[in-house]
């Protein structure tokens, strides 16, 4: 069974992307949001980001998630320790979750970071989904109702979509011009062969 990466920055169309995927009856697993449930319940990253970061963290036996994006926000070694305690075990699940799935030629990450985290190292195929930076920015602001300076805050700390496009073995255009779904299908048609 092939594993299949779906990346791209914020506001590019990941959850859109995976959406249709599933339609597809493609399993997908979502890297973002085990990441989040590990932070909050997994003892041995407990343990670790208390560490490096001190108990009041977990003070009232929940993450503290608004001290964590203080510590990690604009500051790439705070980002790296919270990713290095973090990922390896997203990685795991992942490697479990896929073992489970049956019925299909591929399951996909969904991850925002996979390429800053090394993931594409142990998946076969990773997808960039890209849109233009103006169109990322108005659908974030709308989405979750925030400036437009904050989302270009939140892009600027995210690797660069030259780079993701170079990295990636397959580029998706999400910009509401391009047919997504004719491009999304042969891409579904490529990677079931040869299974």
């Amino acid at each position: 069974m092939k594993k299949v990466g779906i990346t791209g920055g914020i506001g590019s169309g990941k959850s859109l992307v995976c959406n249709i995927f599933r339609c597809l009856s493609v399993p997908v697993f979502y890297a973002d949001d085990e990441a989040k449930l590990l932070l909050e319940t997994d003892p041995a990253i407990r343990s670790a980001l208390t560490a490096s970061f001190g108990e009041e963290l977990y003070r009232s036996g929940k993450l503290n998630k608004q001290l964590l994006a203080g510590y990690i926000f604009n500051n790439r070694k705070n980002m790296d320790i919270v990713n290095k305690a973090v990922h390896p075990y997203v990685f795991e699940r992942f490697a479990e979750w896929q073992k489970e799935q049956t019925g299909s030629a591929y399951v996909i990450m969904e991850a925002a970071i996979i390429f800053e985290t090394g993931a594409e190292c142990f998946l076969d195929t990773v997808i960039n989904i890209s849109a233009p930076e103006k169109v990322r920015i108005e659908r974030v602001c709308k989405r979750d109702s925030v400036s437009k300076e904050q989302v270009i805050e939140r892009i600027s700390n995210q690797l660069s979509e030259t780079e993701r496009k170079k990295k990636a073995d397959i580029n998706l255009v999400n910009d509401g011009k391009v047919m997504l779904l004719p491009r999304i299908l042969e891409v579904h048609e490529l990677l079931s062969e040869n299974v």
